[in-house]
């Protein structure tokens, strides 16, 4: 068996040598030169750019009707439709300038093809159009970065509804810590010098602002339509906090507190009603039954989206967004069990 294989391998070599032989021998029976381009080739050559153009722009609009559904679902908070105003318009725009310099150049490859009946003309420079594809691109970034800078500002300004909810987001490899103010309003200061595995997010225990301090793991809880300020710190290297679905993200630094604010606007119970989520959520559960797995719900999720080590993929958290009355609530169980591990301990 191994003979024939080997035979067969020598035969094909040869056969192959053979064919190349051919082939430079009817080079030698043309008029012109194997380098040399004719009309024909040419012609053709320019028929199949417009024929890749056409097939290229429908495998574009293909892929955009196949892996539209895959994206987000509208944003879910007050500045984040700001932002997906944003993008839309950035990606209408882009969309535009691909598709009417691509038809140029693919239309301008078959009109000014290669033709022996006409010289090509030696065209350096213009002024104009120079200018001209200089000042509109300008121009067109120009507003996209006034529009971007105007809603970051926005976005980070710091928060001043005295109704607000504050939580601070504590990252350590490889979990979230969320911490609510109590009562009073106002988190405690922290000391990294006391985390322990009782402390876990570095509580200054000298300070009696933090006594009334909620952690709470898993998931956390915020009401709909109130604003949300979130202070986020590190405990060993920079992670980002990433609330999708509000379009939302902030580093984590060790050693320095940042700060983020959003104002949700659809309750975690009205965003899995929504038409959108319910296909997305439909196709996904579709993907896990092929091997077994349970079906899942839609929830919000907090996501580190910085490489933060070997189970940076495990870093993420619940985020659970409430009426008013059902966050009262939540918010009464977590005192509760406050007040009985305190007296427990």
């Amino acid at each position: 068996m191994n003979l024939l294989v080997l035979l067969a391998i020598v035969l094909l070599i040869i056969a192959g040598h053979q064919l190349l032989r051919i082939i430079e021998l009817s080079r030698g029976l043309k008029k012109t030169k194997e380098w040399q381009m004719t009309d024909t080739d040419n012609n053709m050559m320019g028929k199949a750019m417009i024929w890749f153009m056409v097939l290229f722009f429908a495998f574009f609009f293909w892929q955009v009707a196949r892996w539209m559904e895959r994206s987000l679902p509208p944003a879910a908070s007050v500045h984040g439709e700001k932002i997906d105003t944003l993008w839309d318009a950035n990606m209408y725009l882009i969309t535009v300038v691909f598709l009417v310099t691509n038809a140029v150049l693919f239309i301008f490859a078959y009109k000014y093809r290669g033709n022996s009946a006409n010289k090509a003309v030696y065209y350096p420079h213009n002024n104009k159009l120079e200018m001209l594809w200089t000042v509109v691109p300008a121009v067109a970034l120009a507003f996209i970065i006034i529009f971007g800078l105007k809603y970051w500002n926005e976005i980070t300004a710091e928060a001043k509804d005295p109704n607000r909810v504050i939580v601070e987001l504590y990252a350590k490899q490889f979990d979230w810590t969320a911490r609510y103010a109590g009562k009073d309003g106002k988190l405690g200061a922290t000391d990294f010098r006391q985390i322990t595995g009782a402390n876990a997010v570095g509580k200054d225990t000298t300070d009696i602002l933090g006594k009334d301090d909620i952690n709470v793991r898993n998931e956390f809880h915020v009401p709909v339509n109130t604003e949300i300020e979130l202070n986020m710190r590190s405990r060993d290297v920079i992670h980002s906090a990433y609330l999708p679905h509000f379009r939302a993200q902030m580093n984590c630094v060790p050693g320095m507190v940042t700060a983020f604010k959003f104002v949700p606007t659809k309750t975690t119970a009205q965003m899995r009603k929504d038409p959108y989520v319910v296909k997305m959520m439909d196709g996904i559960n579709k993907q896990r039954a092929k091997f077994n797995k349970e079906p899942v719900e839609f929830d919000y999720l907090l996501l580190c989206n910085k490489i933060c080590g070997a189970s940076h993929y495990n870093m993420q958290m619940n985020v659970i967004v409430d009426t008013e009355a059902d966050y009262k609530i939540w918010m009464q169980t977590q005192q509760k069990t406050l007040v009985k591990t305190v007296a427990a301990n």
